[in-house]
């Protein structure tokens, strides 16, 4: 397994700080952001180390490559846009705090995310449709790096999905717009132009995330070894744990003990700087 360490800019200091306590015998540079250190070994300090200098790190198996991946699929809300859409939905109600804290919740696995998300939705009853264009037009962001990594996986031949237990609304215009191979989400009912606060359908809950990682992993033929997950929260735990390599982005604890890789000081593209053209 070799040590990979990243950063959007990596400190020299830091970095031989890192090789010390990890024993490494050489550092070689992968891309601008990213540096192998050859002949590293886990080590008391190293976590410690890595959060003192601003590095994400992470252990790889010697010669991955973007190439050896087939399919990447990511969460929305606050991992792949800067946002929790419902959140700020909610606000033209003028019920953003009640609501982002049943959020916050679900998000920390604190409460049930059906439980929450039909508690959320409902709230929002009577909103006029056109509240959801206001969120995306005006207070929708893409998250550092997204754009990057997501042209950067197209080019490697990767199939993108965004999977989301947000809504249809935000989710098919992302794909649109980044072009996505497939989008999954709620449904926001809507009659009379206003939102009647239910969504129309089955849940995409945590479970549903990862049944829709699961199955276009097996129609691409593909082994799990061979998908990418990225995400933030509580409702990302089933689809990381059903991919070969599990990102947790700025995520929340409950999540970050079943990634294999967290990027906290790094944008969405670090996932990129990992491997770098050569491999791990």
């Amino acid at each position: 397994m070799n040590l990979v360490v990243l950063a959007e800019d990596v400190d020299s200091v830091a970095l031989k700080n890192v090789a010390k306590v990890a024993e490494a015998s050489a550092i070689e540079q992968i891309t601008t952001r990213s540096f192998r250190l050859v002949g590293a070994k886990p080590a008391e300090g190293l976590v410690a180390a890595c959060t003192a200098g601003g590095l994400d790190h992470v252990w790889l198996p010697e010669g991955r490559q973007l190439s050896d991946f087939g399919l990447f699929v990511t969460d929305m809300d606050s991992t792949l846009i800067n946002i929790e859409c419902i959140d700020e939905i909610a606000d033209m109600q003028g019920l953003k705090a009640e609501v982002a804290a049943i959020t916050e919740a679900a998000m920390q696995g604190e409460i049930d995310f059906r439980e929450s998300l039909t508690r959320r939705v409902a709230l929002l009853a009577g909103l006029p449709e056109s509240a959801l264009a206001e969120v995306f037009d005006h207070r929708l962001q893409l998250n550092p790096g997204a754009e990057r990594l997501l042209q950067g996986l197209q080019r490697a031949g990767i199939r993108t999905m965004l999977v989301s237990g947000g809504f249809t609304y935000f989710t098919d215009r992302l794909k649109s717009r980044l072009g996505f191979d497939y989008a999954w989400a709620n449904q926001l009912e809507v009659y009379d132009g206003k939102l009647t606060g239910k969504v129309i359908g089955d849940i995409v809950d945590g479970e549903a995330k990862a049944a829709h990682l699961e199955r276009a992993r097996d129609e691409l033929g593909l082994k799990p070894e061979q998908v990418i997950a990225a995400g933030d929260g509580a409702n990302d735990i089933p689809m990381l744990r059903a991919a070969g390599f599990g990102v947790a982005f700025h995520a929340k604890p409950v999540l970050r003990d079943v990634a294999h890789c967290c990027l906290d000081h790094t944008g969405l593209d670090g996932i990129l700087d990992l491997f770098g053209p050569g491999g791990a």
